[in-house]
């Protein structure tokens, strides 16, 4: 299979936003960090310049994976490709693959084998691809556990028209190459589960595309955000080492909300790039 056409980019690579809140933590250097995400930018630009291969791009996390004609194979390459404060995140590098075959989730108690939820809430480490296209409208808001990857390549995926998806005390995510839009609040205090072993209650969710609280190593790429009720991507409570790139994001005039608020000490040490 061709890799997939690449998302329009929100902002030129190049163009980079490194974001930190100051105050003491145990950060990354920033100034090592955009550093050596100008470096890596430059580097691809010049071998796409010199290069007469028509995937090269000069974007160097396109350039990582695309170029690659057994992409599809080797999918997990791409947890090698990020960059900036986000690129420790591996998302499900190191499990299996799981094929997401059923877009319903009638069920937020005890899902559906073959559904997204289903997915997310294990505990191993998993890579989630998808073996059509399809619509996914979550019934209440989709609560992510550690380790996982969701991949759209090769498949058009909308997650859509109902709650959305919540990153709530995990580490290591990456979403790639989801459409997410239209998002609207779930309902007040239901029961979600969250792993194998536990379901609890939660309150009604802000209708964001991604809301990240309190997690760690955290890449979002190649996503369309669009039209929700609330903010696009959202990181609060002491979220942090996170990449957001590559990413297209539309018809929306709360796009992203970094910190929970100026007084809010866990946010003092917040890393970011866009």
């Amino acid at each position: 299979m061709a890799a997939p056409k690449a998302h329009p980019i929100l902002l030129p690579l190049a163009l980079l936003v490194v974001v930190m809140v100051a105050g003491r933590c145990e950060c990354t250097d920033p100034e090592q960090v955009a550093e050596e995400v100008h470096h890596i930018i430059a580097n691809a630009t010049r071998r796409s310049l010199a290069s007469y291969s028509a995937c090269r791009t000069g974007n160097p996390i396109d350039d990582c994976w695309r170029c690659d004609p057994n992409w599809e194979a080797n999918r997990r390459r791409l947890a090698d490709c990020a960059i900036g404060f986000g690129k420790a995140a591996v998302g499900g590098r190191n499990g299996r693959i799981y094929v997401v075959s059923d877009s319903s989730d009638n069920d937020v108690v005890n899902p559906k084998p073959g559904t997204l939820r289903h997915a997310v809430i294990q505990d191993e480490s998993l890579w989630i691809i998808f073996k059509r296209d399809m619509v996914i409208k979550l019934k209440e808001e989709l609560v992510m556990n550690s380790h996982k990857t969701i991949d759209g390549r090769g498949a058009s995926v909308h997650i859509a028209d109902g709650p959305c998806i919540k990153i709530h005390y995990a580490t290591n995510i990456i979403i790639h190459g989801i459409h997410i839009h239209d998002c609207k609040p779930g309902s007040s205090n239901v029961v979600i589960r969250d792993s194998p072993h536990h379901a609890g209650h939660w309150q009604k969710s802000d209708a964001d595309a991604v809301s990240i609280f309190g997690g760690k190593n955290i890449w979002i790429d190649h996503c369309s955000l669009s039209s929700c009720q609330d903010g696009l991507i959202d990181a609060i409570h002491g979220s942090t080492a996170i990449t957001i790139s590559n990413n297209y994001m539309t018809h929306h005039d709360k796009v992203m909300l970094l910190g929970h608020s100026d007084e809010y000490f866990q946010d003092k040490g917040m890393q970011v790039m866009v």
